[in-house]
Protein backbone atom coordinates (compact mmCIF):
# COMPACT_ATOMS: atom_id res chain seq x y z
CA UNK A 1 0.00 0.00 0.00
CA UNK A 2 1.50 3.60 -1.06
CA UNK A 3 1.70 6.26 2.08
CA UNK A 4 -0.66 8.86 1.84
CA UNK A 5 0.32 11.14 4.55
CA UNK A 6 0.54 9.73 8.60
CA UNK A 7 -1.30 6.85 8.58
CA UNK A 8 -3.18 6.93 5.61
CA UNK A 9 -2.81 4.47 3.00
CA UNK A 10 -3.61 3.62 -0.91
CA UNK A 11 -5.20 0.02 -1.10
CA UNK A 12 -4.40 -1.83 -3.93
CA UNK A 13 -7.90 -2.30 -4.33
CA UNK A 14 -8.60 1.69 -5.14
CA UNK A 15 -9.97 2.59 -1.17
CA UNK A 16 -8.07 4.71 1.22
CA UNK A 17 -7.29 3.03 4.93
CA UNK A 18 -6.85 4.99 7.89
CA UNK A 19 -5.41 3.72 11.56
CA UNK A 20 -6.39 5.60 14.20
CA UNK A 21 -4.77 4.83 18.00
CA UNK A 22 -7.40 3.89 20.14
CA UNK A 23 -5.68 2.53 23.18
CA UNK A 24 -2.95 -0.31 24.04
CA UNK A 25 -2.95 -3.70 25.00
CA UNK A 26 -1.89 -6.18 27.35
CA UNK A 27 1.66 -5.08 26.83
CA UNK A 28 1.26 -1.51 26.89
CA UNK A 29 1.83 -1.33 23.28
CA UNK A 30 -0.45 1.09 21.47
CA UNK A 31 -3.50 -0.31 19.20
CA UNK A 32 -4.82 0.69 16.20
CA UNK A 33 -8.11 1.16 14.30
CA UNK A 34 -8.84 0.98 10.73
CA UNK A 35 -11.24 2.46 8.65
CA UNK A 36 -11.93 2.72 5.01
CA UNK A 37 -13.50 5.26 2.30
CA UNK A 38 -13.18 5.81 -1.43
CA UNK A 39 -11.97 9.20 -1.01
CA UNK A 40 -9.38 10.98 0.89
CA UNK A 41 -11.79 12.93 2.27
CA UNK A 42 -14.13 10.61 3.57
CA UNK A 43 -11.49 8.40 5.23
CA UNK A 44 -10.71 11.63 7.51
CA UNK A 45 -13.91 12.15 8.49
CA UNK A 46 -14.04 8.70 9.94
CA UNK A 47 -10.63 9.07 11.24
CA UNK A 48 -12.15 12.12 13.08
CA UNK A 49 -15.05 10.57 14.59
CA UNK A 50 -13.05 7.14 16.32
CA UNK A 51 -10.46 10.43 17.21
CA UNK A 52 -13.74 12.00 18.74
CA UNK A 53 -15.27 8.76 20.19
CA UNK A 54 -12.16 6.65 21.94
CA UNK A 55 -11.25 6.00 25.01
CA UNK A 56 -8.07 6.66 27.58
CA UNK A 57 -5.82 4.30 29.90
CA UNK A 58 -5.08 4.34 33.35
CA UNK A 59 -1.61 6.45 33.24
CA UNK A 60 -0.02 3.20 34.93
CA UNK A 61 -0.56 0.89 31.85
CA UNK A 62 0.80 3.67 29.33
CA UNK A 63 4.11 2.95 27.83
CA UNK A 64 3.33 4.90 24.87
CA UNK A 65 6.66 6.30 23.34
CA UNK A 66 7.23 9.75 21.80
CA UNK A 67 7.74 8.46 18.65
CA UNK A 68 4.15 6.55 18.96
CA UNK A 69 2.14 10.14 20.16
CA UNK A 70 3.96 11.94 17.89
CA UNK A 71 2.45 10.09 14.72
CA UNK A 72 -0.83 10.05 16.60
CA UNK A 73 -0.73 13.79 16.84
CA UNK A 74 0.71 14.15 13.22
CA UNK A 75 -2.51 12.07 11.94
CA UNK A 76 -4.71 13.93 13.94
CA UNK A 77 -3.04 17.47 12.70
CA UNK A 78 -3.37 16.64 9.43
CA UNK A 79 -7.05 16.62 9.41
CA UNK A 80 -7.79 20.22 11.18
CA UNK A 81 -3.99 22.47 9.48
CA UNK A 82 -3.11 23.62 6.28
CA UNK A 83 -0.96 21.60 4.24
CA UNK A 84 1.95 24.29 4.85
CA UNK A 85 1.36 24.20 8.58
CA UNK A 86 0.94 20.12 8.38
CA UNK A 87 4.54 19.87 6.79
CA UNK A 88 5.79 22.49 8.49
CA UNK A 89 4.67 20.52 11.95
CA UNK A 90 6.35 17.43 10.25
CA UNK A 91 9.45 18.81 9.43
CA UNK A 92 10.13 19.86 13.25
CA UNK A 93 9.19 16.11 14.82
CA UNK A 94 11.04 14.48 12.52
CA UNK A 95 14.28 15.99 12.57
CA UNK A 96 14.15 17.49 15.71
CA UNK A 97 12.36 15.79 18.30
CA UNK A 98 11.80 12.05 17.19
CA UNK A 99 16.34 11.99 16.39
CA UNK A 100 16.76 12.61 19.97
CA UNK A 101 13.34 11.59 21.97
CA UNK A 102 11.46 9.43 19.96
CA UNK A 103 12.58 6.35 21.93
CA UNK A 104 11.77 7.58 25.26
CA UNK A 105 8.48 7.01 27.14
CA UNK A 106 6.24 10.41 27.17
CA UNK A 107 5.54 9.67 30.92
CA UNK A 108 9.27 9.65 31.51
CA UNK A 109 10.04 12.48 30.50
CA UNK A 110 10.43 15.10 33.05
CA UNK A 111 11.03 18.83 33.22
CA UNK A 112 15.06 18.57 33.49
CA UNK A 113 14.67 15.73 30.84
CA UNK A 114 13.07 18.45 28.53
CA UNK A 115 15.57 21.69 29.82
CA UNK A 116 18.09 19.51 29.02
CA UNK A 117 17.29 18.73 25.41
CA UNK A 118 16.61 22.94 25.38
CA UNK A 119 19.93 23.33 26.27
CA UNK A 120 20.93 20.66 23.74
CA UNK A 121 19.46 22.55 20.45
CA UNK A 122 20.42 26.06 21.37
CA UNK A 123 24.01 24.49 21.72
CA UNK A 124 24.33 21.77 19.32
CA UNK A 125 20.99 21.54 17.66
CA UNK A 126 21.92 22.45 14.02
CA UNK A 127 21.31 19.55 11.70
CA UNK A 128 24.74 19.66 10.07
CA UNK A 129 26.53 19.78 13.47
CA UNK A 130 28.09 23.33 13.12
CA UNK A 131 26.37 24.50 15.89
CA UNK A 132 23.33 25.25 17.94
CA UNK A 133 19.87 26.78 16.64
CA UNK A 134 18.43 30.10 17.56
CA UNK A 135 16.68 30.61 20.72
CA UNK A 136 13.03 31.34 18.41
CA UNK A 137 14.13 28.05 16.42
CA UNK A 138 14.54 26.58 19.83
CA UNK A 139 10.88 28.11 20.81
CA UNK A 140 9.47 26.72 17.60
CA UNK A 141 10.25 22.89 18.16
CA UNK A 142 8.95 23.27 22.16
CA UNK A 143 5.76 24.65 20.82
CA UNK A 144 5.08 21.76 18.79
CA UNK A 145 6.28 19.01 21.72
CA UNK A 146 3.84 20.84 24.06
CA UNK A 147 1.26 20.19 21.67
CA UNK A 148 2.45 16.72 21.25
CA UNK A 149 2.11 16.71 24.68
CA UNK A 150 -0.71 18.35 25.45
CA UNK A 151 -2.64 15.83 22.73
CA UNK A 152 -1.08 12.66 25.46
CA UNK A 153 -2.58 14.75 28.56
CA UNK A 154 -6.23 15.21 26.77
CA UNK A 155 -6.13 11.83 25.44
CA UNK A 156 -4.49 9.46 27.95
CA UNK A 157 -4.35 11.37 31.31
CA UNK A 158 -0.55 11.64 31.48
CA UNK A 159 0.87 14.67 33.38
CA UNK A 160 1.74 17.72 32.04
CA UNK A 161 5.35 18.45 32.30
CA UNK A 162 6.37 22.43 32.44
CA UNK A 163 9.65 23.09 31.08
CA UNK A 164 11.12 26.39 30.22
CA UNK A 165 10.81 27.98 27.07
CA UNK A 166 14.02 29.59 25.45
CA UNK A 167 14.39 33.59 26.07
CA UNK A 168 14.33 35.70 22.47
CA UNK A 169 15.05 39.04 22.48
CA UNK A 170 12.35 41.31 20.51
CA UNK A 171 13.98 42.48 17.19
CA UNK A 172 13.04 45.79 16.19
CA UNK A 173 12.40 45.40 12.51
CA UNK A 174 13.96 47.79 10.04
CA UNK A 175 12.19 49.95 7.14
CA UNK A 176 13.29 51.53 4.21
CA UNK A 177 13.73 55.68 4.50
CA UNK A 178 12.62 58.17 2.59
CA UNK A 179 15.38 58.09 0.76
CA UNK A 180 15.85 54.55 -0.16
CA UNK A 181 11.81 54.96 -0.63
CA UNK A 182 12.13 57.55 -3.09
CA UNK A 183 14.93 55.59 -5.15
CA UNK A 184 12.45 52.51 -5.14
CA UNK A 185 9.82 54.20 -6.36
CA UNK A 186 11.30 55.88 -9.15
CA UNK A 187 13.41 52.91 -10.86
CA UNK A 188 10.18 50.82 -10.41
CA UNK A 189 8.00 53.44 -11.97
CA UNK A 190 10.37 53.82 -14.85
CA UNK A 191 11.29 50.46 -15.53
CA UNK A 192 7.61 48.73 -15.79
CA UNK A 193 8.28 45.12 -16.06
CA UNK A 194 5.74 42.92 -14.48
CA UNK A 195 8.40 42.25 -11.37
CA UNK A 196 8.60 45.60 -10.87
CA UNK A 197 5.21 46.73 -10.85
CA UNK A 198 4.27 43.96 -8.97
CA UNK A 199 7.00 44.98 -6.47
CA UNK A 200 5.56 48.65 -6.74
CA UNK A 201 2.16 47.04 -6.03
CA UNK A 202 3.62 45.49 -2.38
CA UNK A 203 5.29 49.23 -1.60
CA UNK A 204 1.70 50.16 -1.58
CA UNK A 205 -0.63 47.40 -0.30
CA UNK A 206 1.19 45.69 1.75
CA UNK A 207 0.62 42.17 0.31
CA UNK A 208 2.94 39.17 1.80
CA UNK A 209 5.37 37.80 -1.10
CA UNK A 210 2.97 35.00 -1.37
CA UNK A 211 -0.17 36.55 -1.10
CA UNK A 212 1.63 39.15 -4.27
CA UNK A 213 3.19 35.71 -5.78
CA UNK A 214 -0.75 34.63 -6.37
CA UNK A 215 -2.55 37.66 -7.40
CA UNK A 216 -4.49 37.35 -10.69
CA UNK A 217 -5.55 39.80 -13.28
CA UNK A 218 -9.13 38.72 -12.16
CA UNK A 219 -8.53 39.41 -8.66
CA UNK A 220 -8.30 43.24 -9.63
CA UNK A 221 -10.93 45.28 -9.56
CA UNK A 222 -10.17 47.87 -11.56
CA UNK A 223 -14.12 49.92 -11.43
CA UNK A 224 -13.83 50.02 -7.76
CA UNK A 225 -9.59 50.27 -7.53
CA UNK A 226 -9.66 47.04 -5.50
CA UNK A 227 -7.86 43.82 -5.09
CA UNK A 228 -8.89 40.55 -3.76
CA UNK A 229 -6.29 39.14 -1.26
CA UNK A 230 -7.61 35.31 -1.45
CA UNK A 231 -4.87 32.89 -2.09
CA UNK A 232 -1.05 32.45 -1.54
CA UNK A 233 1.84 30.64 -2.96
CA UNK A 234 4.24 28.76 -1.16
CA UNK A 235 7.03 26.65 -1.28
CA UNK A 236 6.72 23.61 1.28
CA UNK A 237 8.89 20.86 1.98
CA UNK A 238 7.01 17.44 2.06
CA UNK A 239 9.43 14.41 3.35
CA UNK A 240 12.51 15.74 2.14
CA UNK A 241 11.27 17.30 -1.42
CA UNK A 242 10.22 20.34 -1.91
CA UNK A 243 7.20 21.96 -3.32
CA UNK A 244 5.72 24.93 -5.01
CA UNK A 245 1.46 25.00 -3.46
CA UNK A 246 -1.02 27.13 -3.85
CA UNK A 247 -3.45 27.63 -1.32
CA UNK A 248 -5.42 29.60 1.02
CA UNK A 249 -3.55 32.82 2.74
CA UNK A 250 -2.34 32.75 6.10
CA UNK A 251 -5.43 33.20 7.93
CA UNK A 252 -9.36 33.86 7.79
CA UNK A 253 -8.35 37.53 8.24
CA UNK A 254 -6.02 37.17 5.70
CA UNK A 255 -8.75 36.86 3.20
CA UNK A 256 -9.40 40.71 2.49
CA UNK A 257 -10.34 43.43 0.08
CA UNK A 258 -7.13 45.91 -0.28
CA UNK A 259 -7.76 50.03 -2.24
CA UNK A 260 -5.07 50.23 -4.66
CA UNK A 261 -3.99 54.00 -5.10
CA UNK A 262 -5.17 55.93 -8.07
CA UNK A 263 -1.38 56.04 -9.70
CA UNK A 264 -0.88 52.01 -9.25
CA UNK A 265 -4.63 51.78 -10.37
CA UNK A 266 -3.49 53.87 -13.59
CA UNK A 267 -0.13 51.39 -14.49
CA UNK A 268 -1.76 48.80 -14.04
CA UNK A 269 -4.85 49.37 -16.33
CA UNK A 270 -2.09 49.49 -18.76
CA UNK A 271 -0.87 46.38 -18.27
CA UNK A 272 -3.62 44.47 -17.94
CA UNK A 273 -4.29 40.94 -19.19
CA UNK A 274 -7.19 38.11 -18.85
CA UNK A 275 -8.33 37.50 -15.74
CA UNK A 276 -6.72 33.85 -15.14
CA UNK A 277 -3.51 35.30 -15.88
CA UNK A 278 -1.01 35.86 -13.19
CA UNK A 279 -0.18 39.08 -12.77
CA UNK A 280 3.73 38.80 -11.96
CA UNK A 281 4.27 35.46 -14.54
CA UNK A 282 2.14 36.71 -17.35
CA UNK A 283 0.65 33.44 -17.77
CA UNK A 284 -1.46 30.65 -15.86
CA UNK A 285 1.73 29.41 -13.94
CA UNK A 286 2.47 31.38 -10.98
CA UNK A 287 6.32 32.60 -9.72
CA UNK A 288 7.44 31.04 -6.58
CA UNK A 289 8.50 33.29 -3.26
CA UNK A 290 11.86 32.52 -3.70
CA UNK A 291 12.23 33.55 -6.98
CA UNK A 292 10.81 36.92 -6.26
CA UNK A 293 12.68 37.46 -3.59
CA UNK A 294 16.31 36.70 -5.49
CA UNK A 295 14.50 39.32 -8.42
CA UNK A 296 14.11 41.62 -5.36
CA UNK A 297 17.63 41.63 -4.12
CA UNK A 298 18.84 42.53 -7.80
CA UNK A 299 16.48 45.86 -7.46
CA UNK A 300 18.00 46.88 -4.50
CA UNK A 301 21.59 46.16 -5.89
CA UNK A 302 20.54 48.27 -8.85
CA UNK A 303 19.00 51.36 -7.05
CA UNK A 304 22.00 51.04 -4.65
CA UNK A 305 19.85 50.08 -1.52
CA UNK A 306 21.08 48.27 1.18
CA UNK A 307 20.61 44.41 1.22
CA UNK A 308 17.16 43.87 3.07
CA UNK A 309 14.07 41.49 2.56
CA UNK A 310 11.22 41.20 0.99
CA UNK A 311 9.38 41.44 3.87
CA UNK A 312 10.90 44.65 4.93
CA UNK A 313 7.82 46.31 2.06
CA UNK A 314 5.04 44.80 4.34
CA UNK A 315 6.52 47.03 7.55
CA UNK A 316 7.46 50.30 5.40
CA UNK A 317 3.99 50.04 4.24
CA UNK A 318 2.83 50.10 7.82
CA UNK A 319 4.64 52.79 9.01
CA UNK A 320 4.40 55.08 5.72
CA UNK A 321 0.30 54.40 6.57
CA UNK A 322 0.37 55.55 10.01
CA UNK A 323 2.75 58.44 9.52
CA UNK A 324 0.09 59.38 7.09
CA UNK A 325 -3.01 59.26 10.13
CA UNK A 326 -4.00 55.91 9.35
CA UNK A 327 -6.00 54.59 12.65
CA UNK A 328 -4.47 51.23 14.04
CA UNK A 329 -8.22 49.48 13.45
CA UNK A 330 -8.36 50.27 9.12
CA UNK A 331 -4.56 49.69 8.78
CA UNK A 332 -5.04 46.53 10.51
CA UNK A 333 -7.99 45.13 8.25
CA UNK A 334 -5.54 46.40 5.33
CA UNK A 335 -2.85 44.46 6.39
CA UNK A 336 -5.16 41.30 7.25
CA UNK A 337 -4.21 40.87 10.84
CA UNK A 338 -6.68 39.36 13.50
CA UNK A 339 -6.07 42.34 16.09
CA UNK A 340 -4.81 45.90 16.03
CA UNK A 341 -2.27 44.94 18.47
CA UNK A 342 -0.60 42.81 16.36
CA UNK A 343 0.10 45.68 13.39
CA UNK A 344 1.45 48.08 16.28
CA UNK A 345 3.84 45.70 18.01
CA UNK A 346 5.18 43.74 14.84
CA UNK A 347 4.78 46.26 11.93
CA UNK A 348 4.90 49.77 13.01
CA UNK A 349 8.02 51.67 13.23
CA UNK A 350 7.86 55.23 14.59
CA UNK A 351 10.88 57.07 12.71
CA UNK A 352 13.27 59.88 14.19
CA UNK A 353 11.78 62.32 12.03
CA UNK A 354 8.48 61.78 13.14
CA UNK A 355 9.08 61.39 17.10
CA UNK A 356 10.65 64.87 16.30
CA UNK A 357 7.37 66.50 14.54
CA UNK A 358 5.12 65.47 17.72
CA UNK A 359 8.04 67.09 20.07
CA UNK A 360 8.02 69.79 18.54
CA UNK A 361 3.98 69.88 18.84
CA UNK A 362 5.09 70.48 21.95
CA UNK A 363 4.45 74.33 23.51
CA UNK A 364 5.24 76.53 26.62
CA UNK A 365 1.56 77.26 28.25
CA UNK A 366 0.69 80.53 28.12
Amino acid sequence: MAKRGSNIYKRKDGRFEGRVAVGFNENGKIKYKSVYARTLSEVKEKMAEVHSIKGSTSISAIKITVKDIAYEWLSSAKLRVKESSYANYENIVFKHILPVLGREHITSLTTQKLNDFIHYKLNSGRLNRSGGLSAKSVRDIMTVYRSIEAYAVREYGIKQTFFTMPKTEKKQTDVLNSAERKRLENYLIHNPSNTNTAVLLCLFTGLRIGELCGLKWGDIDFENGTLSVSRTVQRINKHGKSEVVIGSPKSKTSVRIVPIPEFLLTILKRKRKDNNIFLITGISKPTEPRTMQNRFKTILRVCGIRDVNFHLLRHTYATVCIENGFDPKTLSELLGHSDASITLNRYVHSSMQLKKDYVNRLQLTA
